[in-house]
């Protein structure tokens, strides 16, 4: 009885043996991505409507969203995501109503400093875009040590 184990066990090496590679020569081939790959989010501006849903869905409040009062709407300043606490879970696409929230095949995302980890998807352009920038982000950083709400 044991003959026959081994034998079966020296088959699949040897079909493994003559098979086709399954390495990839990364990064000079890029590798084949699954559909459904989770990298780095995609927000279309245009769609949304700064509902703040995304945000609220995230289990470690990774998002982070500046919104301008107009007349009766908010408007989108400014979309930060900090991928130090992100897990990919995809909360935050499926809470989004106007589905302006999508995953993208990036996936080289490593960065030497911890700023680097935070991406700012969206910007508005101007005044706006200086005060997101700088104090946005230094209340970003006190809200996550603090562990608070905004």
């Amino acid at each position: 009885m044991y003959g026959r184990g081994l034998l079966k066990g020296l088959a699949i090496t040897i079909r493994h043996f003559f098979g086709r590679a399954i390495t990839e020569q990364y990064p000079e081939q890029r590798p084949v991505l699954a559909p459904r790959f989770r990298g780095l989010l995609s927000l279309a501006a245009d769609k949304c409507t700064a509902c703040g849903t995304c945000a609220s869905s995230c289990p470690n409040r990774a998002i982070r969203i500046h919104t301008r009062r107009d007349e009766k709407k908010r408007r989108l300043t400014g979309y930060e995501v900090n991928l130090l606490y992100c897990l990919f879970c995809g909360l935050c696409v499926e809470a989004c109503p106007e589905g302006a929230l999508s995953f993208s095949p990036d996936f080289e995302l490593a960065t030497y400093h911890r700023g680097g980890a935070i991406y700012a998807l969206y910007a508005l352009s101007g005044e706006a875009a200086n005060d997101f920038d700088l104090a946005g982000r230094e209340k970003f950083e006190g809200r996550r040590a603090a562990g608070g709400e905004e």
